[in-house]
């Protein structure tokens, strides 16, 4: 018969598929000796088994009864016993941390019959009352449907007519008509009275954080951090402990270095006389943790060990949540840490100086995403003034956007295509949609574990917190600074996570210190130190080569500069625009051999000056060119244009211009249905005479150039878009001739490897031929993703990506992370029947794919030799290529 409940004393940190994150992690420090509340986990596996039937899995009841007894034995009271109650916490804990998208429930086992009771034992009407109120509400809520703002709304208008600021300043008998209140807006929403027996509630809590699992902000958020939708989340059942029972008691969340930045010490917000969600709500703002040690010595110097004990255990940075009742300290949950790239680099470097990890784990620890975000631009502090308001750095980084007032309004700006920053009071859970769409998250209220700064760090969003300087108001749409200055809605700011201003206006950015490093070489402690070592490490250990697409010589040297080993994309057709453009013109129009070549004779030195320079960029560096690829129609005007230009003239009684005449013509004849799958790439070289002759002569004069003055240089000819080895057989006749002619005018040797991309299924369906005449492969991802789906790029990820995505189609967009199951599969199939037939074929890839991490784990593992990506995804290819090549080393899944 299937298990579904474990005591926490029978996990471990191990069983974290089963027990969900929380359960493992508190069965975990059970074993460590810490002081947890006695409690036990509902599997995973019950959640799936309900989610798929609907039904309450059998045996789960029975086996939650024969638990409860035992903690009910050790507590020496029973669940919701009229005199002295047992309660009990239900709280949500998947395998990854879902920071508030999923339920709880506390207080379970509260009625109109024990409160009275619980009041009695902690000497505090008020306690008793407000912990009621907290349990109607929730389960109202939470179980039973009713709309969370009714709650807050009665709330609301209670602390108005009392005069009360925030809800400590209610009293006993304000609670008690509060949960009246709350009991009779249940009734008039459900139908339904609130349940008073405690088993019916501890049931109906449980099977209510399974169904929370499917809820819309817990399917969003599973979705932006890549998290199956098929694990489900375990329930973790746990003795209730108040930090709600006076002064001398209170609920903080503690890190042990900061989130933010790396830095070491203790971190973390307190709230005295408060429970946990109490603090990570922001509803009220906290005090430092530091503030603990005057106001509990003893619970802080106990808190500090325990810390010392978990980092030294998990390796890693901890998230701590706690209670402490009545001077009594309790270990509430543990987790390693969300943090931010720039803390994610910071930690990875101190662990390794501390002797806790090693190099690779260290590399392991840190990813591409992160060092991409590192890489962003920074404001100028010069250019910034005076700002605004000042909050706590909850999650670094620098962004500009329009203030928006709720999430919907983020939502439908974002989608509109204007950058936005969310200002709120303080978020909870169902801002998340504007959270995602926002590009830095400001509240009036909570520190760095607040709601807003936990989930904006996970997301690697820019977020500023506890800007108590500000008056949001949501109602008016608008917040108001100290200095009496009004921002309405829709007025750019500007807002630094990194220092924590808020600032008027669009303010200037400048490159950030990692960019600076990566351009110039310039090393300096700190972060900036940490990339550099992890770097050199994925350096060291990586076996996928990285190489940069690039078009000019600037590229190149750029690319060159942030570690580029070579180009593995050069896109000939770039060097067809502007003034260049008119020469195409003459060669589409021409209306002879001749015509053609006084075209192609004048586009010739100018190619040859453009190789001359990437190859002297790239001195020793291979340098793979690949021959014109785009429809030659895309170098003449607009098709509609001049027929417009053309129909208006002739409507004004006048002449057509016989240039537009003549263009509109040509155009009009090379017109496709289907441009992608016409006459481009090795195409356009079968039936344009004179092409590939011109672009291989110009690269080869260009290697002479290079060789005569004394360079290494090392340039290789794609021919792309070929799907029959007859195509590339022909155009590489046509190859060798070329370089054969300006080897023997120059007297110079000139060899270039002449190879082929891989971009259309047949291509690789039938690889085994097609490298019988190519030296090297290089996957065109981007065209063999578009051909192996069916899709047009341009067209399918406005129409319908996002309801795919939405509706779980595809996890990611294929044309973002490598399709492993389809497009992989092709990939494989070519890796394997090309080397078959060509042993030592050198095989890379050219798509944007190349700079992807996840999909660069994937290049590693089918046996590719190098990937190749824009010149700024250069140095995240390098570090990604190293992580994969670690794939076995344990890292720091903070999820």
């Amino acid at each position: 018969m299937v298990r579904y409940v474990y005591d926490f004393r029978e996990g471990r940190r191990e069983m974290a598929d089963l027990l969900g994150g929380k359960g493992a992690n508190l069965a975990e420090m059970t074993r460590l000796g810490l002081p947890v509340p006695p409690g036990f986990t509902v599997t995973t596996d019950a959640c799936r088994a309900y989610l798929a039937t609907g039904t309450e899995p059998p045996g789960l009841a029975a086996e939650v009864d024969r638990h409860l007894a035992a903690m009910e034995e050790e507590a020496g009271r029973r669940l919701g016993q009229r005199d002295d109650p047992l309660l009990l916490s239900v709280r949500s804990g998947a395998r990854f941390s879902m920071p508030g998208m999923m339920e709880t429930v506390l207080d379970i086992g509260l009625g109109d019959d024990s409160v009275a009771g619980l009041a009695k034992v902690s000497g505090s009407d008020r306690f008793a009352w407000d912990s009621y109120r907290r349990l109607v509400q929730m389960f109202g809520s939470t179980v039973m449907g009713v709309d969370a703002a009714l709650f807050a709304g009665a709330l609301a208008r209670l602390k108005e007519e009392r005069g009360a600021a925030d809800d400590t300043r209610l009293d006993a008998h304000d609670l008690a008509r509060l949960v009246g209140i709350y009991q009779r807006i249940i009734l008039d929403e459900t139908g339904e009275e609130f349940p008073q027996s405690p088993a019916d509630q501890l049931r109906r809590a449980i099977l209510a954080v399974f169904r929370s699992w499917n809820g819309d902000r817990a399917r969003l958020y599973r979705r932006r951090e890549h998290i199956p939708d098929d694990l489900g989340t375990a329930v973790t059942v746990q003795r209730m402990v108040f930090g709600n029972l006076g002064p001398d008691s209170g609920s903080g969340v503690a890190f042990t270095r900061d989130p933010a930045t790396g830095r070491p010490g203790l971190y973390g917000d307190y709230l005295p006389d408060a429970q946990g969600e109490d603090v990570v709500a922001g509803i009220r703002n906290t005090m430092p943790l530091t503030e603990l040690e005057r106001l509990d010595p003893g619970s802080y110097a106990g808190l500090r060990e325990h810390m010392t004990t978990l980092e030294r255990h998990y390796r890693d940075l901890c998230d701590i949540e706690f209670t402490i009742e009545h001077g009594t300290l309790w270990m509430l949950q543990t987790r390693v840490g969300k943090r931010t790239a720039e803390a994610a680099f910071a930690l990875a470097a101190q662990l390794t100086d501390e002797g806790l990890i090693t190099t690779d784990e260290a590399l392991v620890r840190v990813d591409g995403d992160g060092l991409a975000r590192l890489m962003f631009p920074a404001f100028d502090p010069s250019a910034a003034g005076e700002p605004l308001a000042r909050g706590v750095a909850a999650s670094p980084g620098a962004a500009v956007g329009a203030a928006v007032f709720d999430s919907a309004e983020a939502v439908r700006r974002a989608a509109a295509g204007e950058k936005v920053v969310l200002v709120r009071q303080e978020t909870t859970p169902d801002d998340l949609p504007g959270m995602i769409a926002a590009q830095a998250v400001l509240t009036s209220r909570g520190g760095k574990t607040s709601h807003a700064a936990v989930v904006a760090r996970g997301m690697g969003k820019v977020c500023v917190c506890g800007a108590d300087g500000l008056d949001v108001d949501t109602v008016a749409r608008r917040f108001t600074t100290g200095a009496a200055a009004v921002v309405e809605e829709g007025t750019v700011i500007s807002v630094d996570g990194s220092s924590g201003a808020v600032y008027a206006g669009a303010v200037p950015l400048a490159d950030s210190a990692v960019m600076r490093f990566l351009e110039t070489g310039e090393r300096s402690a700190g972060v900036v130190d940490a990339v550099a070592g992890a770097l050199e490490h994925a350096d060291s250990v990586r076996r996928l080569e990285v190489r940069a697409n690039a078009d000019t010589p600037e590229d190149a040297a750029r690319a060159r500069r942030f570690g580029a080993q070579g180009i593995g994309l050069c896109r000939t057709e770039h060097m067809f625009l502007g003034d260049r453009r008119k020469l195409v013109e003459q060669m589409i129009l021409a209306q002879d051999d001749a015509g053609r070549e006084r075209a192609l004779a004048a586009l010739l030195p100018l190619q040859r000056q453009d190789f001359t320079d990437i190859l002297e960029a790239m001195d020793g560096l291979p340098v793979t060119i690949r021959l014109l690829d785009p429809p030659l129609h895309e170098f003449l005007p607009d098709r509609t244009e001049l027929a417009v230009r053309v129909a208006s003239a002739e409507a004004r009684g006048e002449e057509p211009d016989p240039h537009e005449r003549e263009l509109l013509d040509a155009v009009s004849r090379m017109h496709e249905e289907n441009p992608m799958l016409g006459l481009r790439g090795v195409r356009l070289g079968l039936v344009v005479p004179g092409l590939v002759a011109m672009q291989v002569r110009a690269v080869a004069e260009a290697v002479v150039a290079r060789t005569r003055a004394g360079g290494a240089p090392r340039a290789e000819i794609m021919v792309p878009l070929v799907g029959a080895v007859e195509e590339l057989r022909i155009e590489r006749a046509e190859v060798e001739r070329a370089l054969a002619e300006v080897s023997e005018e120059s007297g110079v040797p000139v060899h270039c490897p002449v190879g082929t991309m891989i971009e259309l299924p047949r291509a690789a369906l039938t690889a085994g031929r097609i490298a019988e005449e190519a030296e090297f492969f290089s996957f065109g991802t981007n065209d063999l993703t578009q051909t192996t789906w069916g899709f047009s790029r341009d067209d399918v990820e406005a129409a319908f990506f996002s309801a795919y995505l939405d509706k779980g189609v595809f996890p990611a967009s294929p044309f973002e992370t490598l399709d492993r199951d389809g497009v992989g599969r092709l990939v494989g199939i070519a890796v394997a029947e090309g080397r078959a037939a060509r042993p030592g074929l050198k095989i890379g890839v050219c798509g944007e794919h190349g700079g992807d991490p996840e999909s660069v784990h994937f290049f590693h593992t089918a046996g590719l030799d190098y990937v190749s990506c824009s010149p700024f995804r250069v140095p995240v290819a390098r570090l990604e290529a190293g992580r994969a090549a670690l794939s076995g080393t344990e890292g720091s899944d903070s999820r």
